[in-house]
């Protein structure tokens, strides 16, 4: 029981061994039993979960080729930035006249990625780049609503990125698969046959999610525009042109950008994502509002856009992104196209050095990742992509993508960036191939792995369905 009390001009709250009355209290709400907390000091609380962060995989601590999502390093000195007390301590409410820093680094950084991008206009709101898609396919349906014309039909190749689809169909579109050549890119013949007048856009990736550059995409872009259609372009493999080609080079309308994949924010569990949408300028009118605008004197927002389709994230999306992908741009500059240069390069190493020890189905140069298949090792031996995967993890490396894209069986989806030494990607080789071996004479090891990490193999079925929370002595 808490007493108030006072006592010399001190007050303060006794306690007394008096049960309080919580009869008021419905007995069902009522714990029956003690808690079951742990007692432990402040030490010992911050010792456990010390112990727990290094359990923790991170790029920080071994190599990260997860494919489709360039893993690479965030630079420290982005943190630093983006902690700076007159950014990280700004309210969001305050006026633009009072939040000149913030909004000169948004203005510079919509200049910047129209440069990089070719495009002519930006939004910085999308919180990450499924959101940026949506923000897109939103765009290019306001367009057509505005033209007076009801198109129903967005085309995306089998080659797409997951989220293409279901982005195009929560803007109301039924989505037209389009399948790939034997090269693994779009069939030309097979798009020919999809058009009509309800087409309003195809959602395309280049280089697409198998790492490899699509060469028809000036007749793709002819093609579309000649039928009325926009091209949308996501930017989720924009890694590996920076400073080669650009989408406003490729006839690209529409194109998102991860920032926290191109321009080493942090990804995932790391923190929050930003997919700023760029358009070319017959679509400006219909970005998000608002947008920051230069007067030569002043920053501000404007809201001063014709077919806006309105906000999409609260105040201006994930600003501490912003400013970590600004420092990026700052400090890599026309160093960017040697990142890309690298990215590709390490991809194409890797990947024949590869290529005889597990199936590649598409035999072409890769840009900045490519896609072996765990087949050979599956019809062979019994060993699985999961299961060579979850080997790795006693190699001290994060798996790379498995089974996806979905157009290669067992496939295995792999991405070095630029951040790697060749001393990283000789490892990861000898790692791969080590692997490969052990699944001819010991498959029984490699389908039971991992045995090293913290947690062995799961059920992850189960683990996803019905995860079991409770606590056990």
């Amino acid at each position: 029981m808490k007493t108030i009390f006072e006592k010399n001009g001190v007050s303060g709250i006794e306690l007394t061994d008096e049960k309080e009355d919580l009869s008021f209290i419905n007995s069902k709400f009522l714990r029956q039993s003690n808690v079951g907390l742990p007692e432990v000091s402040e030490l010992e609380a911050m010792r456990h979960y010390k112990e727990l962060s290094d359990k923790n995989f991170c790029i920080e601590k071994g190599f990260y080729p997860l494919g489709s999502c360039t893993m690479k390093y965030n630079p420290k000195v982005n943190e630093f930035l983006a902690n700076l007390e007159g950014f990280a301590s700004l309210h969001p409410h305050l006026s633009d006249e009072d939040a000149q820093g913030a909004l000169e680094l948004m203005y510079k950084l919509q200049e910047a990625l129209k440069k990089i991008t070719g495009m002519d206009a930006v939004t910085l709101q999308p919180a990450a780049g499924a959101h940026g898609e949506l923000t897109g396919m939103m765009i290019i349906k306001k367009y057509f609503e505005v033209k007076g014309e009801s198109r129903k039909k967005v085309i995306i190749p089998d080659s797409a990125h997951g989220t293409n689809p279901a982005s195009a169909h929560l803007c109301g579109f039924d989505i037209v698969p389009v399948k790939s050549n034997e090269k693994g890119q779009v069939d030309i013949n097979a798009l020919k046959g999809l058009l009509d007048s309800d087409v309003a856009a195809i959602m395309m990736t280049n280089p697409n999610t198998l790492g490899i550059f699509e060469e028809n995409v000036l007749e793709i872009s002819k093609l579309m525009h000649e039928n009325g259609s926009l091209l949308y372009y996501d930017g989720a493999n924009f890694n590996a042109i920076m400073g080669y080609t650009n989408p406003k080079l490729m006839g690209f309308d529409v194109v998102h950008i991860n920032l926290h994949k191109t321009f080493s924010t942090p990804h995932g569990g790391g923190g929050p994502g930003a997919g700023p949408v760029c358009v070319v300028e017959s679509l400006k009118e219909f970005l998000p509002a608002p947008v920051v605008k230069f007067d030569g004197k002043n920053y501000y927002r404007s809201y001063d856009l014709k077919h806006s389709i309105g906000s999409v994230k609260g105040f201006f999306g994930n600003f501490g992104i912003l400013i970590r992908a600004y420092a990026y741009i700052l400090m890599m500059g026309k160093n960017l196209k040697e990142a890309s240069e690298n990215a590709v390069l390490n991809a194409n190493y890797l990947k024949e050095k590869l290529k005889k020890a597990y199936l590649l189905p598409f035999d072409e140069p890769c840009m900045h990742e490519f896609v072996l298949s765990g087949e050979k090792q599956h019809s062979e031996n019994g060993v699985s992509t999961l299961n060579i995967a979850k080997a790795l993890m006693d190699e001290n490396t994060h798996p790379p993508t498995v089974y996806f894209p979905l157009i290669v069986h067992e496939a295995i989806m792999i991405e070095p960036t630029e951040s790697e030494t060749k001393d990283v990607l000789d490892d990861f080789v000898n790692v791969m191939l080590k692997i490969a071996q052990e699944a001819k004479i010991n498959p029984e090891k490699i389908i039971s792995a991992p045995h090293t990490t913290p947690v062995k193999r799961l059920d992850e079925t189960m683990a996803a369905r019905h995860p079991d929370l409770s606590y056990k002595n």
